[in-house]
Protein backbone atom coordinates (compact mmCIF):
# COMPACT_ATOMS: atom_id res chain seq x y z
CA UNK A 1 0.00 0.00 0.00
CA UNK A 2 0.98 3.42 -1.07
CA UNK A 3 0.93 5.95 1.62
CA UNK A 4 2.48 9.23 2.97
CA UNK A 5 4.91 9.27 5.66
CA UNK A 6 5.49 11.94 8.17
CA UNK A 7 8.46 11.91 10.94
CA UNK A 8 8.89 13.88 14.39
CA UNK A 9 11.97 15.21 15.70
CA UNK A 10 13.46 13.95 18.67
CA UNK A 11 17.32 13.76 17.81
CA UNK A 12 18.69 10.41 18.84
CA UNK A 13 15.53 9.13 19.71
CA UNK A 14 14.88 8.47 16.20
CA UNK A 15 16.46 5.17 16.66
CA UNK A 16 13.07 4.23 17.51
CA UNK A 17 12.13 5.11 13.56
CA UNK A 18 14.32 1.66 12.53
CA UNK A 19 11.81 -0.54 14.21
CA UNK A 20 8.61 0.97 13.18
CA UNK A 21 9.92 1.08 9.43
CA UNK A 22 10.53 -1.98 9.60
CA UNK A 23 7.02 -3.34 10.52
CA UNK A 24 5.89 -1.10 7.75
CA UNK A 25 8.10 -2.97 5.16
CA UNK A 26 6.69 -6.31 6.42
CA UNK A 27 3.02 -5.17 6.09
CA UNK A 28 4.37 -3.80 2.58
CA UNK A 29 3.89 -0.31 3.31
CA UNK A 30 5.54 2.45 0.55
CA UNK A 31 6.40 6.02 1.17
CA UNK A 32 5.50 7.49 -1.94
CA UNK A 33 6.01 11.16 -0.01
CA UNK A 34 7.43 11.85 3.03
CA UNK A 35 7.84 14.95 5.26
CA UNK A 36 10.38 15.29 8.69
CA UNK A 37 11.35 17.72 11.24
CA UNK A 38 14.77 17.70 12.71
CA UNK A 39 15.69 14.10 13.56
CA UNK A 40 12.76 13.47 11.14
CA UNK A 41 14.02 14.79 8.40
CA UNK A 42 16.84 12.65 8.65
CA UNK A 43 15.32 9.62 8.33
CA UNK A 44 12.45 10.82 5.69
CA UNK A 45 15.09 11.66 3.51
CA UNK A 46 17.25 8.33 3.60
CA UNK A 47 13.95 6.45 2.93
CA UNK A 48 13.01 8.70 0.54
CA UNK A 49 16.59 7.88 -1.29
CA UNK A 50 15.68 3.75 -1.24
CA UNK A 51 17.38 2.77 1.87
CA UNK A 52 15.30 0.01 3.64
CA UNK A 53 15.25 -0.94 6.89
CA UNK A 54 18.19 -3.44 6.86
CA UNK A 55 20.89 -0.81 5.45
CA UNK A 56 19.39 1.49 7.74
CA UNK A 57 20.03 -0.44 10.94
CA UNK A 58 23.46 -1.08 9.63
CA UNK A 59 24.23 1.89 8.77
CA UNK A 60 23.08 3.46 12.39
CA UNK A 61 23.91 1.03 14.10
CA UNK A 62 27.73 1.46 13.26
CA UNK A 63 27.83 5.27 13.35
CA UNK A 64 29.49 6.55 16.19
CA UNK A 65 27.27 9.40 16.84
CA UNK A 66 30.12 11.41 18.82
CA UNK A 67 31.57 12.53 15.46
CA UNK A 68 28.64 14.31 14.56
CA UNK A 69 29.78 16.61 17.45
CA UNK A 70 32.06 18.42 15.36
CA UNK A 71 33.80 21.33 17.97
CA UNK A 72 36.49 23.93 16.69
CA UNK A 73 40.13 22.57 17.32
CA UNK A 74 40.74 25.23 19.83
CA UNK A 75 37.90 24.98 21.92
CA UNK A 76 38.89 20.97 22.14
CA UNK A 77 42.56 22.34 23.70
CA UNK A 78 40.57 25.29 25.98
CA UNK A 79 37.17 23.86 26.93
CA UNK A 80 36.66 27.56 28.53
CA UNK A 81 36.20 28.81 25.55
CA UNK A 82 32.94 27.02 24.41
CA UNK A 83 30.95 29.79 26.45
CA UNK A 84 32.64 32.18 23.98
CA UNK A 85 31.53 30.28 20.56
CA UNK A 86 28.13 29.83 22.22
CA UNK A 87 28.11 33.25 22.76
CA UNK A 88 29.51 34.66 18.93
CA UNK A 89 28.59 31.36 17.28
CA UNK A 90 25.18 30.37 18.66
CA UNK A 91 25.89 26.98 19.09
CA UNK A 92 28.75 24.26 20.71
CA UNK A 93 28.42 21.90 17.51
CA UNK A 94 29.67 23.40 13.99
CA UNK A 95 26.85 20.81 11.92
CA UNK A 96 29.56 20.18 9.31
CA UNK A 97 30.41 16.84 10.41
CA UNK A 98 26.22 16.06 10.29
CA UNK A 99 25.75 16.94 6.67
CA UNK A 100 28.64 15.43 5.03
CA UNK A 101 27.33 12.30 7.03
CA UNK A 102 24.08 13.14 5.12
CA UNK A 103 25.42 13.62 1.83
CA UNK A 104 27.54 11.15 1.81
CA UNK A 105 25.08 8.59 2.32
CA UNK A 106 22.28 10.61 -0.25
CA UNK A 107 24.93 10.01 -3.04
CA UNK A 108 25.38 6.69 -2.82
CA UNK A 109 21.33 6.46 -4.03
CA UNK A 110 21.86 9.10 -6.00
CA UNK A 111 20.44 12.24 -4.65
CA UNK A 112 22.42 15.24 -4.06
CA UNK A 113 19.49 18.17 -4.43
CA UNK A 114 15.95 18.45 -4.73
CA UNK A 115 16.21 18.33 -8.21
CA UNK A 116 17.19 14.69 -8.29
CA UNK A 117 13.35 14.08 -6.65
CA UNK A 118 9.87 14.09 -7.55
CA UNK A 119 7.89 17.34 -6.73
CA UNK A 120 6.65 17.26 -3.23
CA UNK A 121 8.27 14.08 -2.78
CA UNK A 122 10.04 15.23 0.25
CA UNK A 123 9.61 17.91 2.62
CA UNK A 124 11.64 19.02 5.17
CA UNK A 125 10.80 21.92 7.67
CA UNK A 126 13.07 24.60 9.57
CA UNK A 127 12.76 27.60 11.42
CA UNK A 128 13.78 30.98 10.46
CA UNK A 129 14.70 33.13 13.10
CA UNK A 130 15.38 36.22 10.90
CA UNK A 131 12.30 36.32 9.53
CA UNK A 132 10.44 34.82 12.75
CA UNK A 133 8.64 32.52 10.02
CA UNK A 134 8.17 28.53 9.36
CA UNK A 135 10.88 27.49 6.35
CA UNK A 136 9.55 24.33 4.31
CA UNK A 137 11.73 23.13 1.91
CA UNK A 138 11.57 23.17 -0.69
CA UNK A 139 8.92 24.58 -1.39
CA UNK A 140 10.39 27.98 0.16
CA UNK A 141 13.49 28.25 -1.53
CA UNK A 142 12.51 30.22 -4.34
CA UNK A 143 9.69 32.19 -3.74
CA UNK A 144 11.39 33.92 -0.12
CA UNK A 145 15.10 32.97 -0.46
CA UNK A 146 15.42 33.47 -4.30
CA UNK A 147 17.17 29.94 -4.65
CA UNK A 148 16.27 27.00 -7.49
CA UNK A 149 15.23 24.12 -5.47
CA UNK A 150 17.31 22.12 -8.13
CA UNK A 151 20.47 23.41 -6.91
CA UNK A 152 19.90 23.43 -3.24
CA UNK A 153 21.67 20.30 -1.74
CA UNK A 154 18.86 17.76 0.40
CA UNK A 155 21.46 17.41 3.17
CA UNK A 156 22.00 21.12 4.24
CA UNK A 157 18.07 20.94 4.02
CA UNK A 158 18.67 18.43 6.35
CA UNK A 159 21.38 19.46 8.51
CA UNK A 160 19.11 23.17 9.32
CA UNK A 161 16.44 21.01 9.90
CA UNK A 162 18.13 19.40 12.83
CA UNK A 163 20.16 22.12 13.86
CA UNK A 164 19.00 22.37 18.00
CA UNK A 165 19.33 25.45 19.46
CA UNK A 166 22.24 25.98 21.19
CA UNK A 167 23.34 22.62 20.63
CA UNK A 168 24.69 23.20 16.79
CA UNK A 169 25.08 26.36 15.29
CA UNK A 170 22.24 28.03 13.16
CA UNK A 171 22.63 27.88 9.39
CA UNK A 172 22.99 30.86 7.46
CA UNK A 173 20.83 31.54 3.96
CA UNK A 174 22.19 33.85 2.09
CA UNK A 175 19.73 35.56 0.14
CA UNK A 176 21.29 38.70 -1.47
CA UNK A 177 24.89 40.52 -0.37
CA UNK A 178 22.71 42.64 2.32
CA UNK A 179 19.91 39.82 2.97
CA UNK A 180 20.32 36.68 4.85
CA UNK A 181 18.95 34.74 7.14
CA UNK A 182 19.37 32.29 10.28
CA UNK A 183 17.70 28.85 9.80
CA UNK A 184 17.58 26.66 13.53
CA UNK A 185 15.72 23.28 14.11
CA UNK A 186 12.25 23.18 12.59
CA UNK A 187 11.36 21.66 15.72
CA UNK A 188 10.39 25.07 16.97
CA UNK A 189 7.66 25.66 15.28
CA UNK A 190 6.54 22.04 13.76
CA UNK A 191 8.33 19.12 15.44
CA UNK A 192 5.82 16.80 13.92
CA UNK A 193 4.71 18.52 10.53
CA UNK A 194 1.60 16.03 10.03
CA UNK A 195 -0.10 19.14 8.32
CA UNK A 196 1.94 18.75 5.40
CA UNK A 197 0.16 16.58 3.76
CA UNK A 198 -3.38 16.69 5.64
CA UNK A 199 -4.66 20.49 4.25
CA UNK A 200 -7.79 20.50 3.44
CA UNK A 201 -7.32 22.36 0.12
CA UNK A 202 -5.57 19.46 -1.22
CA UNK A 203 -7.33 16.31 -2.29
CA UNK A 204 -5.78 13.09 -0.55
CA UNK A 205 -4.77 10.34 -3.36
CA UNK A 206 -3.83 8.41 -0.31
CA UNK A 207 -3.63 7.47 3.35
CA UNK A 208 -1.01 9.26 5.49
CA UNK A 209 1.12 7.37 8.46
CA UNK A 210 2.52 9.49 11.04
CA UNK A 211 5.61 8.14 13.45
CA UNK A 212 5.77 10.41 16.03
CA UNK A 213 8.66 9.88 19.04
CA UNK A 214 6.35 10.70 22.02
CA UNK A 215 2.71 10.16 23.19
CA UNK A 216 -0.47 11.72 22.05
CA UNK A 217 -1.18 14.94 23.39
CA UNK A 218 -3.52 14.44 26.07
CA UNK A 219 -1.08 12.18 28.02
CA UNK A 220 1.55 14.48 27.99
CA UNK A 221 2.32 15.05 31.80
CA UNK A 222 2.23 18.96 33.03
CA UNK A 223 5.76 20.56 33.72
CA UNK A 224 6.91 21.57 36.75
CA UNK A 225 8.90 24.71 37.28
CA UNK A 226 10.94 25.96 40.44
CA UNK A 227 13.41 27.78 38.52
CA UNK A 228 14.61 29.26 35.68
CA UNK A 229 15.79 26.37 33.66
CA UNK A 230 12.96 24.41 34.50
CA UNK A 231 11.35 27.39 32.94
CA UNK A 232 13.53 27.60 29.52
CA UNK A 233 13.02 23.16 29.64
CA UNK A 234 8.84 24.03 29.83
CA UNK A 235 9.14 27.14 26.95
CA UNK A 236 11.14 24.91 24.68
CA UNK A 237 8.47 21.52 25.01
CA UNK A 238 5.97 23.96 24.80
CA UNK A 239 6.98 25.13 21.98
CA UNK A 240 7.96 21.67 20.53
CA UNK A 241 3.76 20.87 21.01
CA UNK A 242 1.74 23.94 20.78
CA UNK A 243 1.93 24.20 17.14
CA UNK A 244 1.15 20.81 16.02
CA UNK A 245 -1.24 19.87 18.69
CA UNK A 246 -4.01 22.55 16.80
CA UNK A 247 -3.38 20.19 13.30
CA UNK A 248 -4.07 16.59 15.38
CA UNK A 249 -7.83 15.59 15.89
CA UNK A 250 -8.77 12.61 17.21
CA UNK A 251 -9.25 11.24 14.18
CA UNK A 252 -5.78 11.94 12.63
CA UNK A 253 -4.22 10.23 15.83
CA UNK A 254 -5.84 7.04 14.56
CA UNK A 255 -3.44 7.62 11.58
CA UNK A 256 -0.45 8.00 13.92
CA UNK A 257 2.19 6.16 15.54
CA UNK A 258 2.88 7.05 18.65
CA UNK A 259 5.98 6.08 20.44
CA UNK A 260 6.38 7.28 23.60
CA UNK A 261 10.42 6.83 24.74
CA UNK A 262 11.32 7.46 28.81
CA UNK A 263 14.80 7.75 30.18
CA UNK A 264 16.88 8.81 26.81
CA UNK A 265 17.80 12.44 26.14
CA UNK A 266 17.26 13.66 22.25
CA UNK A 267 21.04 15.12 22.47
CA UNK A 268 22.35 12.13 24.19
CA UNK A 269 25.02 10.96 21.28
CA UNK A 270 26.63 8.49 23.51
CA UNK A 271 24.22 5.89 23.34
CA UNK A 272 25.36 2.38 24.12
CA UNK A 273 24.21 -0.77 21.63
CA UNK A 274 22.21 -1.62 24.25
CA UNK A 275 20.37 1.73 24.03
CA UNK A 276 20.08 1.59 20.35
CA UNK A 277 18.93 -2.15 20.53
CA UNK A 278 16.15 -0.83 23.07
CA UNK A 279 14.93 2.26 20.83
CA UNK A 280 14.35 0.15 17.93
CA UNK A 281 12.63 -2.68 19.52
CA UNK A 282 10.08 0.06 20.86
CA UNK A 283 9.52 1.20 18.03
CA UNK A 284 8.89 -1.84 16.64
CA UNK A 285 6.32 -3.15 19.55
CA UNK A 286 4.65 0.42 19.08
CA UNK A 287 4.24 -0.13 15.16
CA UNK A 288 3.07 -3.88 15.68
CA UNK A 289 0.29 -2.55 17.94
CA UNK A 290 -0.53 0.60 15.87
CA UNK A 291 -1.27 -2.41 12.84
CA UNK A 292 -3.60 -4.47 14.68
CA UNK A 293 -6.25 -1.83 14.56
CA UNK A 294 -4.81 0.63 11.66
CA UNK A 295 -7.61 0.30 8.87
CA UNK A 296 -5.92 2.37 6.33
Amino acid sequence: MEVDGVFSGGGVKAFAFLGAIDVCEKKNIEFTRVAGSSAGALIASLVKAGYKYEELYHMLDDVDLKEFLDQPFWMKNVPLLKWLLLYYRMGLYKGDALENWIDEKLQKKGLRTFGDLPDKALTIIGTDLTNGRMAVFPNDLSKVYGINPKDFSIAKAVRMSASIPYFFQPVTIQKSKHQKSLIVDGGVLSNFPYWVFNQKSELKARPSIGIKLNANYSSIPKQKVNNSVDLLHALFLTMLQAHDARHISKDNAKDIIFIPIKDIHATNFELSKEEKSYLIEVGRLKANAFFKKWSG
